[in-house]
């Protein structure tokens, strides 16, 4: 095995472009070749000493990186991420993987055609409370209810973030990928309809966009879902973190620590603890067992978590992992979500097709 360092381009440093090269610098299986943002951000001192390049295009040109790690806004996902692999890059890229399933699916076909890795960032797959969360739900087995939601209470800087997402992206995409995800590897099954709902509930917002939405997802095994999604001054701190699975045999649901805040990136991951009730009752008609919670303590945090993925990519290139499903499920939880944004739009349900 070849265990020298791959040098990485990254571009984007918000805040997940910042926690990413962060775990770069910490892992030696990489060394940042530069960073990539149109300003200069504050970045952690870790990273004070990296070039920071103006543009992507002429940055990917001159350093020739072995992996490119693209963190920007996401109408500039694709074509980013195609011209890396073009370039003979590996490539980490944030969720979404684009903003419409073409983009997606060509951004899937560069990898294929250039032999190259294509890690998507989808954070909760590299989370052990969530593993577990999804470990207990399929043993329970389906068909399953799934209720999910993150409302944001954003204001100062993290309402202005959000309203720059909002300018290519709706929260119930930027944020519903995760879930959505998560609803797939559980119940195995394909989506096959989505309905979706959503109002504009500020006038910063731009008009043709909105910053609350609701999406019910049917998949073909009968089981059916929602998420939820709202960012801004506005939006109510009262049960904004609802982590619910519930089938015939009972319900797997993620408790949150009383104390968490809408706006504390942490909240959005942490899940302090998960209770695993089972439906069975015995002849008085009670409950045959009480619930079962199970303490996560010492969870990761959010950088740990970057650095889980990091190191997650690395693990694919070296050992030349076929990464075939994890892009499939990418597509396939982005493909939901832009057909419930459709549907907010047109006011009419999607059928998703084969």
């Amino acid at each position: 095995m070849n265990d020298k360092p791959l040098s990485v381009l990254v571009a984007g440093l918000g805040n997940m472009g910042r926690s990413h090269a962060l775990a770069y610098h910490r892992n030696p299986g990489f060394k940042i070749a530069g960073l990539v943002n149109r300003s200069r951000p504050s970045l952690d001192p870790a990273l004070s000493g990296y070039e920071i390049h103006p543009e992507f295009l002429p940055a990917l040109k001159e350093l020739k990186p072995d992996v490119c790690s693209i963190n920007t806004y996401s109408d500039s996902h694709a074509d980013f991420a195609v011209t890396a692999l073009e370039a003979g890059c590996h490539v980490f890229v944030e969720k979404p993987l684009a903003t419409t399933v073409a983009d997606a699916e060509r951004v899937v076909a560069a990898a294929k055609a250039n032999g190259r890795k294509l890690v998507i960032g989808y954070i909760l797959r590299h989370h052990p409370s969530w593993m577990k969360l999804i470990e207990e739900a399929r043993a329970l087995g389906g068909p399953y209810v799934f209720r999910m939601n993150l409302n944001q209470q954003s204001s100062g800087a993290t309402w202005e973030t959000h309203k720059a997402l909002m300018d290519t992206t709706s929260p119930i995409v930027d944020c519903g990928v995760h879930y959505i995800d998560v609803m797939c590897q559980i119940t195995d099954s394909r989506p096959v309809e989505v309905r979706g709902m959503g109002l504009r509930l500020s006038n910063e917002v731009k008009p043709d966009m909105y910053n609350y939405g609701h999406l019910q997802v049917l998949f073909a095994d009968g089981s059916v879902g929602w998420y939820e999604a709202g960012w801004g001054p506005m939006m109510s701190e009262t049960a904004f973190f609802v982590k619910d699975v519930i089938s015939p045999n009972g319900a797997v649901s993620i408790v949150m620590d009383a104390n968490a805040k809408s706006d504390d990136v942490d909240s959005h991951t942490k899940t302090s603890m998960i209770r695993v009730h089972r439906a069975k009752t015995g002849a008085d008609g009670r409950f045959a067992e009480p619930d079962l919670d199970m303490r996560m303590d010492g969870e990761p945090g959010h950088q740990d978590l970057c650095e889980r993925e990091q190191a997650f990519l690395l693990k694919a290139i070296r050992e030349d992992m076929d990464l075939s499903r994890h892009m499939q499920d990418a597509v396939q939880s982005l493909k939901v979500c832009l057909a419930a944004d459709e549907s907010v739009k047109t006011g009419k349900p999607v059928h998703l097709g084969d």
